[in-house]
Order: C-alpha cells, then structure tokens, then sequence
C-alpha cells in the first residue's frame, strides 16, 4: 500500500479535472494537486473516442487557460473551410499529454496517477487501486476531493447498445471505420448508421468524405435535432460581429415566442440554428454545432428511417420491433447510440461547493472548460462556500426545444451575476476559455471601433429580459418535470 498526502484529490484527468487544476495552480501558488484517472493517459473520454472526431467549435475556447489548442489560423479547405479550426482527436490528445508532462508535474506540486480508479472516502480519508498492478493507495486529503467525473460522458467505444445484434453481423463503433482498408478485399456493399446525434453526423460526413455513395448509406434517426450555425460562432476576437448577432438572435427570439419550438422555428429564419431536413420540425437540441457544408452533405442522404428505434440487427435485416426492413446481406451496422453526457443527469445535481467536496458541473452550458477553470478560481479567491455557489449555481444541461429556453435564461442571469462581481468579472476577461472575456478586453484596451456594435448589446438583453424569463420559466417547469 502506498501512502499519499496531497491538498486537493482530483477524481478524472480528463478536460474537466485537467482545467480545474491548471487554473488552481496559478491561483494558489502554495497547494499541491494529486490526479487519480483510469485511463493510461491524461484527456478523459477523448482517449476513447473515434479517430475522426473534433470540436464542435473553434478550438481557441477549449482546453485550459493557460495554453492555446490550435494555431490562429482560418481552415483553407473541407467543411470548415473560412473558419477558424476545430482540434482533431490526435492534436487534442497530444495537446493534454504536452500538459500535463510540460506543465503540470514540472511545476513540482501535481502528482498523477493514471490506470488508477478512485474507491471512495470520506473526510480527509480516501482511497484507489491501481488498475493492473492491484495496488492500493490510501489518501490524507488536506482540503478537498474534487469530483471531475460528474459528466459520465459515453462514447461508442464503451457503449453497450441498447439492441440485440447477430453474431454473424458486420457490426463496428465509429473508430472501427478507418481500419477498414485493411479489408478491402471484403468492403461493405452498404452502410447503415444508427442514431440521430453529433456523434452519427460525424460518421454520416465521414462515409460521404471518404467516397462511400449516399445512396449506400441508411440513417436511422430516431429524433432529429437543431444544431447552432458554426459561423457565428468564431473566435470573438476575429468575429465579435457573429458572437453579437447569435446573442441578440437568442434574447429577440426567445423573448418574443410562447413555446420553445416557435424560437427555434424563428431562429432557423435568421440562420442561427440548422437543422438537417428542412421539413422536419426537430424536438431534440444538444448543444451540437455544425458548418452550412455539413448540413448540405448529410441531406444526400436520402435513406433515412425516422421516429424508429432498432430492436436488432442480422445481416440483410435490421428490425424495429415488429417491423423488418430488408438491407444488401454485407451490410456494415455503425453504432452512434451513446449519449455523449447524460442528460437525465439532472436528477444528480447538487451544489459546486460542499464543505471538502468540489463537484465540477456546469456555470454555464455548454462552456465545460470554462465552468471547470471558474471553479478553481473561486475555490482560490472567495472565502466560503456559500459566496461560492451563490456565484455558480449549476447550470442546466437541457436536450429538448421544450426546455432550451430555460438554459437561455440560466446563462443571462449567471453572465449578469459573474460580470457584477468585481473579481469574477477580472478572471473572465482574462480567462481564455471564456468566449468573449479576453476579447472585449483587448478591444477595450485598443478602442476598436467594433466596441460601438457590443455597447448595444447589453440594453438590447435588458429590454427582452422579461420576454425571456416568461419563457425560460416555463422550460424549466417543463425541465424540472421531466428530471
């Protein structure tokens, strides 16, 4: 058994315990920092993920405060092509080992464990095991466990599917797509994606980019969703304009609908928010972002199974219950079921700050690393836990129109809030990961002209605040019914 003393225990490695830890070392010079993950190296969920995913949005948000994802530089070619990049798998990963092996174990007071799973504690008492030796490890905590784990995200790697599926079936996850030049000799005849998220969008584009026909390929949405429109969402400093316009979108829209739906329908008007299928009004919104180019890629495909949910799969048959539907027998099943965050998580949400528990969740949707690096700060800056959470009340992690609003609402209010505190209103224009904080900053301190445009913008909020908060209140009744 080894034996450790550390002052904060940080459950999860991965982009939420990685950002927490990264401020809190600048913010408290004198704490020592001990990471307890299972996986063998530093990212979380990101190890296990597909091959071809990316950010959903620019990369100059994402990752810590204190070190850039990606080059500032506009994307020349593919789907993002005039915007700002989006870190791929390999630079993301790359980007969090540089991190942790150039930052934070050389700065002499973080210590890592990974291929370790956190056992439980309490008090100052904890415990691990390391995964292949068997190992244990016994943990005097000085100050506070910090849970980075609360997110549970799956991705299809690890997923179990909820579905039965024939031993004799081309089956695969999406990282299983680009080995498949290793068996070209035996490619599919057709290719069959299941599942309506982020996730199956990215396999769809990757299939069509990869020359696979659209007609070889059916998409089995169960629910089709809204995605935000990725070119008003570019870096502020480069693109202030768009960020001004998606806001002013929101507050216009919301404050003038009764119902969820009616804003969507009124933001896909002004482009703000896509959707696939132009006749099909979605229901679903996971804060997914995707280019016009993609959309126009995945609408070639016209094979397209809706409001259905697979019960099994054989090969030359994928069943829905009591219906079959007949597919070429080399058929290649993909699994894109896996809900990147549960959203049900709701159930599970409890205050930031308790005691000697820090409980990483959401300041503001859909902003993980921010939330994560604000956290720190106010564990290093504020005196008690109750100034705390009355700063960050956790955010709500919505999926549906019906309660989109609500989370509108929620990140009006907590802006207002944060931008009211004297310091909370200095970190978040020097904070990197905060989409528009640094920037405004700098144009602040250069008096660009652009300043003229964004002093607009908060009476403009002020003015639709009443409009949002009827609608945001009746999202979150529907919300906090559905939890």
């Amino acid at each position: 058994m080894t034996v450790h003393e550390t002052d904060y225990l940080i459950v999860g490695a991965g982009a939420v315990g990685l950002a927490f830890a990264d401020t809190l070392l600048d913010e408290d010079p004198d704490c020592h920092i001990t990471f307890v993950d299972k996986h063998a190296k530093p990212g979380g969920h990101w190890n296990d993920a597909y091959s071809f995913v990316a950010l959903h949005q620019p990369s100059a948000t994402y990752g810590v405060n204190s070190m850039e994802m990606c080059p500032d530089r506009v994307d020349e070619h593919g789907h993002n092509a005039g915007m700002y990049p989006l870190a791929k798998h390999a630079e993301i990963l790359a980007y969090y080992s540089k991190l942790m092996t150039e930052r934070l174990i050389p700065s002499g007071r973080v210590s890592y464990l990974p291929l370790t799973e956190y056992k439980g504690g309490t008090g100052p008492s904890h415990a691990a095991r390391s995964i292949l030796s068997g190992e244990d490890h016994t943990f005097t905590v000085r100050r506070k466990l910090v849970d980075a784990t609360w997110f549970q995200t799956s991705v299809p790697s690890t997923h179990t599917p909820a579905f039965d599926i024939a031993d004799d079936a081309r089956f695969a996850a999406p990282g299983k797509l680009p080995e498949l030049w290793m068996q070209a000799d035996n490619l599919p005849d057709h290719y069959v994606v299941i599942g309506g998220g982020k996730t199956a969008m990215d396999t769809a584009v990757w299939l069509l980019e990869a020359g696979v026909a659209p007609e070889k390929i059916d998409w089995v949405r169960p629910r089709d969703s809204w995605m935000f429109n990725r070119k008003l969402l570019q870096p502020a400093i480069h693109h202030i304009e768009g960020l001004i316009q998606f806001q002013t979108d929101l507050v216009e829209c919301a404050a003038s609908s009764e119902t969820g739906d009616e804003m969507f329908a009124k933001l896909d008007e002004r482009g703000t928010m896509l959707r696939i299928d132009p006749d099909v009004k979605p229901k679903m919104f996971h804060f997914a972002v995707i280019s016009e180019a993609e959309v126009a890629m995945l609408r070639t495909i016209k094979n397209v199974h809706r409001g259905k949910r697979v019960t099994a799969l054989e090969p030359g048959a994928m069943h829905f219950g009591d219906e079959t539907v007949s597919l070429h027998a080399n058929t290649l099943f993909i699994d894109c079921t896996a809900r990147a965050v549960p959203f049900d998580a709701n159930d599970n949400v409890r205050p930031i700050f308790e005691g000697d528990r820090i409980t990483l969740q959401l300041a503001q949707a859909p902003f993980v690393p921010y939330s994560a690096a604000l956290a720190a700060f106010l564990e290093a800056n504020f005196d008690n836990d109750m100034e705390r959470n009355n700063l960050v009340p956790p955010a709500p992690l919505t999926d549906s129109t019906d309660t989109y609003p609500y989370a509108i609402m929620a990140n009006l209010m907590s802006t207002a809030i944060l931008s009211g505190n004297e310091k909370t209103n200095a970190f978040n224009a020097r904070s990197r990961l905060h989409p528009t904080g640094p920037a405004i900053a700098k144009m602040m301190a250069d008096q660009d002209p652009r300043l003229a445009a964004l002093a607009k913008v908060g009476p403009a909020i002020a003015a639709h605040m009443p409009g949002v908060i009827k609608l945001g209140m009746a999202a979150k009744a529907i919300h906090e019914g559905a939890s």
